[in-house]
């Protein structure tokens, strides 16, 4: 029996007209200093994209303009809530698909089919290195999109301070690495840069609609509300309201805890399994 080559582990195909296998991914200890110098040539690049850094920046602040605009025309008498700890998690929840999930999918195809993956996988950037290399402006914008929209979003609407600023960072913290992890899990059915376009539509439309973007579960029918509960981003948005509110019981919020680090863990179990470093013929 043969030994594999070093390029059939990284994913070339083995005979001609085959789509190429998702490589292996190679274990080993991260460099920061990898990272930061990989993280600076992909910042370059997406300050070049004029078109990818208005969808990352702006479409986030204007869409909160009009999840306000939603709760204040909603009925929230009963729910607990308010205009603000509506709006609130809700401009997270934009920054997440905006500027992180549908973002990132745009860079790892479109780095994929330039081939620039397959060549930084010939040197020494670990697997998990790349992927996270590339991730790193978009998540450096979204963190600070955060800030901004939560910090001037609370003075405007008058939220005042969290009562809860551990589930704030926690909740935030763990949107941004399950959106990041999402966007890699979702290029495995992207075929093409122009696909890119596409892929983020169904999770954005759910989310929107299921996990209280725009409006909180809680004005949804429990048995609904029940089953929206499960979606990927449900949990982020159920901590952070929880920050301001305190809804969430201690049982509650391990149950979300819980819900949003098993979507981690499997979207990363699908990177693992099927993304491609390759171009898709």
């Amino acid at each position: 029996m043969s030994t594999p080559t070093t390029t059939q582990r990284a994913g070339t195909p083995g005979t001609p007209g085959t789509p190429p296998a998702p490589g292996p991914f190679r274990a080993a200890r991260l460099s920061p200093q990898r990272i930061g110098a990989l993280g600076r040539a992909e910042l370059t690049l997406l300050l070049r994209n004029r078109t990818a850094l208005v969808m990352a920046v702006l479409v986030p602040i204007m869409l909160t303009f009009s999840i306000r605009s939603a709760a204040q025309q909603a009925d929230l008498s009963g729910t607990g809530l308010s205009v603000a700890t509506t709006v609130l998690p809700g401009s997270v929840g934009m920054v997440l698909l905006f500027a992180v999930y549908s973002n990132l999918i745009g860079v790892y195809v479109a780095r994929r089919e330039e081939l620039v993956l397959k060549r930084l996988r010939t040197g020494e950037a670990t697997d998990a290195e790349i992927l996270g290399a590339c991730a790193l402006p978009a998540v450096v914008i979204g963190v600070a999109q955060c800030v901004l929209l939560l910090g001037g979003g609370a003075v405007v609407l008058d939220a005042g301070a969290p009562a809860r600023p551990d589930l704030l960072v926690v909740s935030v913290l763990l949107g941004l690495a399950l959106s990041a992890v999402l966007a890699a899990a979702s290029t495995a059915v992207t075929k093409s840069s122009e696909m890119a376009q596409l892929t983020p539509m169904p999770l954005m439309l759910v989310t929107f609609a299921g996990s209280g973007v725009f409006v909180p579960l809680e004005v949804f029918p429990d048995k609904l509300a029940a089953v929206c509960e499960w979606l990927p981003l449900t949990p982020v948005m159920e901590l952070l309201r929880s920050a301001w509110t305190e809804q969430l019981s201690g049982a509650g919020t391990l149950r979300a805890l819980g819900i949003a680090l098993a979507w981690i863990a499997l979207s990363w179990f699908l990177v693992r399994r099927y993304f491609r470093w390759e171009p898709r013929r």
